[in-house]
């Protein structure tokens, strides 16, 4: 499991660089392993390696980093208020997700509710599930619409308050400077107006 870790962490650290890019284009890779076995022989259930000297335990590079956890070493959780970090809300959702501690951390926290959600989703009948698919793309398309007609207001808003500022004889680049508007459109305000 360790190899492959390392194999696994490799393969998406490499994958980031295009041909002819610089090595310093290279970003941070977190590997997390989330095992139903035991690995290490230790009492902590996550542990988190990197890229150390031996000697000085300084730390050569925040590149690398591999996490083990071991969901068998988690003591079970019986109420919500028992969870302590977000970290150990998760675990608890992915161990147990249709325990009731797990209904009460998705009442809590909205990326549970939704990964809750999803995962519900993704155990129901096909026709539910693009019945779902479409309510979702018909909610983004609303919000969509939505944010046009706020922009597109916000836009005419600045439209008229240029044409007010032009009208008490403002000139173009303190209107353009005042309203965001570029001076070109300004120009193209006064030869409509």
């Amino acid at each position: 499991m360790i190899e492959r870790s390392l194999y696994y962490w490799s393969r998406l650290f490499s994958g980031q660089l295009q041909s002819g890019n610089p090595y310093q284009k290279l970003g941070r890779t977190i590997c997390i392993n989330l095992l139903d076995f035991n690995l290490l022989d230790t009492p902590e259930y996550h542990s988190c390696y990197v890229l150390k000297e031996k000697e000085r335990n300084e730390i050569l590079s925040d590149l690398l980093e591999l996490h083990f956890i071991e969901l068998d070493k988690i003591k079970d959780i019986k109420q919500a208020s028992d969870i302590k970090t977000q970290l150990e809300a998760w675990l608890e959702f992915i161990k147990h997700p249709e325990s009731q501690v797990s209904y009460e951390l998705a009442r809590q926290d909205e990326t549970i509710r939704e990964a809750k959600d999803d995962l519900l989703i993704l155990s129901c009948n096909e026709q539910f599930r693009l019945y779902y698919e479409a309510r979702l793309k018909a909610l983004l398309d609303e919000t969509s619409r939505l944010q046009t007609a706020r922009d597109e207001g916000i836009e005419q808003g600045k439209l008229e308050v240029a044409k007010k500022l032009l009208s008490t004889g403002m000139d173009i680049e303190c209107v353009s400077e005042v309203t965001g508007i570029s001076i070109n459109n300004v120009k193209n305000l006064v030869h409509t107006s």
